[in-house]
């Protein structure tokens, strides 16, 4: 699909992705530390993609328009990969709440205003999400279609509700799917697509924070004791993002994929279960 791509968090999921659908398009990368951008941005361009790195905050919606109106420099947004977020080990409660949850749903909103027909998008949310307890039907459509100003003032999200940065993060990522279903509606009304993909234990610098955080030894036993027996690889999404923005998935929006390697299997009905 020809067009201009917006793509947040300049890490190796977002580039798996991006090297697999972004050969034809004008990329803007976008991630809060500007080197970070610069740095794929380079190992892009010296694989022949047309990428140009932003400074953008994913928790500023002023932000975020801004680099939206640099993608539009070029074109129409065809195409959006969210890849940014920061996990349970790397930042305190009211930051995973502000990045992962309200930042990600300023970006859904702010891109589906003026995605291009026949657009695409994916998000990245996380097998954390599937493990937390059922919510009630309120709560879901709360975290749906709360106005993204009003989000983080809803009671299940103030601090005093939240237990933990684990929590935290879990609330953030139940939320994303949340709001893909109901941005999905949104879209459809200019013919385009967005959905998300919640991975599990996938080897990236975030990840080995986190196999170097506090709960190192309780995601290790995790993907030791997953069907897959392992953790996964960026190229792995990477492959399901590949065919959600691809033509043969005309027919998939507001839908979440589960990428665990069977963890959250596990979690529920095996040898995970005694860990919960």
């Amino acid at each position: 699909m020809k067009g201009v791509m917006i793509w947040l968090g300049a890490g190796q999921i977002g580039m798996a992705i991006a090297r697999r659908v972004g050969f034809n398009q004008k990329i803007i990368v976008g991630d809060k530390n500007i080197e970070n951008a610069k740095t794929i941005a380079k190992i892009m361009t010296e694989a022949g993609f047309d990428i140009e790195p932003v400074e953008c905050d994913i928790s500023s919606r002023e932000s975020i328009l801004n680099l939206i109106k640099k993608g539009q420099e070029y074109g129409e947004i065809a195409t959006l990969i969210n890849a940014a977020g920061v996990s349970p080990s790397q930042a305190p409660i009211e930051v995973i709440l502000k990045v992962d949850l309200y930042g990600t749903a300023v970006l859904l909103e702010e891109v589906g205003k003026v995605i291009k027909k026949d657009g695409r998008g994916v998000t990245i949310s996380s097998q954390s999400g599937h493990r937390m307890p059922a919510l009630t039907p309120e709560i879901d459509e709360q975290l749906a279609t709360t106005p993204t100003e009003e989000l983080l003032n809803l009671d299940v999200l103030k601090p005093e509700n939240i237990k933990d940065t684990l929590h935290a993060y879990q609330m953030a990522k139940r939320c994303n799917v949340k709001r893909v279903m109901a941005e999905a509606v949104k879209w459809g009304k200019r013919g385009a697509r967005i959905n998300s993909i919640s991975p599990g234990i996938i080897v990236t610098p975030l990840a080995i924070d986190e196999f170097n955080g506090i709960r190192g030894d309780f995601y290790k036993n995790m993907f030791a004791k997953c069907p897959a027996g392992r953790p996964g690889t960026a190229d792995e999404v990477a492959n399901v993002a590949e065919l959600l923005l691809s033509e043969k998935a005309d027919f998939i929006t507001g839908s979440d994929f589960l990428i665990d390697g069977g963890a959250t299997a596990s979690y529920f009905y095996g040898e995970l279960k005694s860990n919960q």
